[in-house]
């Protein structure tokens, strides 16, 4: 068994993937024992071919192609099922390791064994610090607002904009770099696959929560993260965040905060034009039949170049 094996996602964009895996390699100290698992989400035929040809050429190196695109959580779980080792990091392939962030995160979560999850802390290209981390997303927070309640209550509301100097518990951390716990990771059963893109973090720190264990920024450890680059922004994407958050809401908390939080928003994108996009999805529940997860299809493709 291994110390740390990393987990990648590409879904057509291969240089990045490559880059991210380079700065693992880079930074991580030999004594290490690691393992990087890349797993291709149905990228289309030149992504991948420039992956399989591009990937340093190392035994802790594997190649794993999904023929459906399952999402970021359906894609970390097939990757999951090829790990052997006592932490599993998954990695954004837009995040490129600053330092030694395995060994500086394994070694704290050595001396921390109530920690089920941590972070590093999170700079841009420029090298300004940017939030790492998140409040859940409930009532209190869509009424009074991230800056009220990190006022009123910083223990439980971390103020998310600070460089900190030391490690911080967190509500969910930034899914970017997500350091779990082998053990824990499988006791809470991994992420929920029935969500295809965004806040897998808050629904998984959630259920690591009511194990008790506690989510960390480790802000020692530093990475780079170019938000946006292997997903990109638009109103389709927009939806599918929108249908992820509320199936989250909906699955972990009453159906009184569901219904409260459901209704919020149908008033208030009713007021903004710009939001009408997201009216309807507001108005029927957000389902997931709605879900890109939905729209995939099968696209068989040579597979020989997996390891």
């Amino acid at each position: 068994m291994r110390d740390i094996s990393v987990i990648i996602i590409n879904y057509n964009t291969s240089k990045y993937t490559v880059k991210c895996i380079s700065s693992v390699i880079e930074h991580t100290n030999p004594m290490i024992s690691f393992e990087i698992i890349v797993v291709d989400n149905n990228s289309n035929i030149d992504d991948y071919n420039y992956l399989k040809n591009n990937l340093p050429n190392s035994t802790n190196i594997t190649l794993h192609r999904s023929n459906v695109n399952t999402g970021f959580g359906g894609g970390n779980m097939f990757g999951a099922q090829f790990a052997n080792a006592n932490y599993l990091l998954f990695l954004n392939n837009d995040a490129f390791l600053m330092n030694d962030c395995l060994s500086i995160i394994s070694n704290y979560m050595d001396a921390h064994p109530e920690v089920g999850v941590s972070t590093a802390q999170n700079y841009d290209k420029d090298n300004n610090h940017i939030i790492s981390f998140g409040h859940n997303k409930g009532i209190r927070r869509l009424l009074l607002g991230r800056s009220f309640l990190e006022k009123k209550d910083p223990k439980q509301f971390p103020r998310r904009k600070k460089k900190y100097k030391n490690p911080v518990s967190v509500n969910f951390i930034n899914g970017a770099f997500m350091f779990f716990r082998s053990e824990v990771f499988s006791k809470v059963g991994g992420f929920d696959t029935n969500i295809f893109l965004y806040f897998e973090e808050m629904d998984i720190c959630y259920r690591i929560k009511k194990n008790n264990y506690s989510s960390v920024l480790v802000p020692e450890a530093k990475i780079t993260h170019c938000q946006g680059a292997s997903t990109g922004v638009s109103k389709t994407i927009s939806k599918e965040g929108f249908i992820s958050y509320l199936y989250v809401i909906k699955k972990n908390y009453s159906y009184f905060k569901y219904t409260f939080i459901r209704l919020y928003y149908c008033l208030t994108f009713i007021t903004k034009p710009k939001k009408w996009f997201l009216l309807s999805l507001a108005f029927t529940g957000a389902p997931l039949s709605k879900s890109l997860k939905q729209k995939q299809t099968i696209n068989f493709i040579d597979n020989e170049g997996s390891n």
